[in-house]
């Protein structure tokens, strides 16, 4: 199995549960990692026989501009969206940190990671 990785994209962004989380927004950390074979462009080097990560990136951009209250949402909604632009995908993992979550103590983030796998497309 082969994998592409997306890690620590950083994208400012609002989303959360309590008023001001929609409004001033923070930093969001996400790291992707997809399966999927990556054979013919290894043989190739063409851009059409593999998946554009910048094209994965535009997805995740695009998916995080819009205001979710959950985490869970805004990965469910990205994880469908890049699978549904790339069907050879068999395997989505995607964690999503929040920077600053309006909560008592230090911490780095609070994140949450989901995973899907996909039947092979024949």
């Amino acid at each position: 199995m082969s994998k592409i990785f997306l890690e620590e994209v950083k994208i400012y962004a609002c989303h959360g549960v309590l008023p001001e989380e929609n409004s001033i927004g923070t930093y969001y950390i996400l790291d992707v990692e997809l399966h999927t074979d990556l054979w013919k462009a290894a043989a190739s080097d063409d851009l059409t026989d593999t998946i554009s990560y910048a094209d994965v990136n535009d997805i995740i951009h695009s998916e995080m501009k819009i205001n979710s209250r959950l985490l869970e949402h805004v990965a469910g909604r990205i994880i469908h969206k890049i699978h549904e632009n790339f069907s050879g995908i068999s395997y989505i993992k995607l964690k999503i940190t929040k920077t600053a979550p309006p909560m008592k103590g230090e911490m780095k983030g609070a994140a949450i990671e989901l995973e899907k796998s996909f039947k092979p497309v024949n």
